[in-house]
């Protein structure tokens, strides 16, 4: 498995593992227009084909944030996630970012259990911060110096 960027030849695949995964997914617009402005955007990919992919973007000088991470249904539970994660993460680190929030959705206790594993706190919840009135943890990373 590599870890590399996104290309646009990628975007059907990305949206298709996008749909699978959220009960709220982004529509292909959005990840495109995201793409275009130059979020951090990397994929993971098996054989020639995508299996994950992570959406990262430097928030303030000193704060990075998640904004998505999926894994495709077929690859969950083969570290996927954590690699296209640790990559995301090395990025902030070399650009001088140590620490990193991302939300998530408090019924999501795989995704939660999988950010504990990797260092991530949680901070608050957050009341209704979804679309659908889900309510969200949010969390962070404080990354070694």
């Amino acid at each position: 498995m590599i870890i590399r960027k996104f290309q646009y030849s990628d975007l059907k695949k990305v949206y298709e593992i996008e749909e699978i995964s959220f009960s709220e997914p982004y529509n292909i617009d959005i990840l495109l227009k995201l793409y275009e402005l130059g979020v951090g955007f990397l994929v993971a990919e098996e054989d020639t084909e995508i299996v994950g992919y992570i959406l990262f973007w430097i928030k303030e000088i000193d704060n990075g944030h998640i904004i998505s991470l999926a894994v495709d249904k077929n690859y969950r539970g083969t570290k996927v996630g954590t690699r296209l994660l640790q990559t995301a993460i090395n990025i902030f680190i070399d650009s001088g970012i140590y620490k990193i929030n991302l939300e998530v959705k408090t019924q999501n206790y795989k995704a939660i259990t999988f950010y504990k594993s990797l260092g991530f706190v949680v901070d608050r919840e957050e009341i209704n911060y979804y679309e659908d009135g889900s309510n969200a943890f949010k969390m962070h990373l404080d990354c070694p110096s």
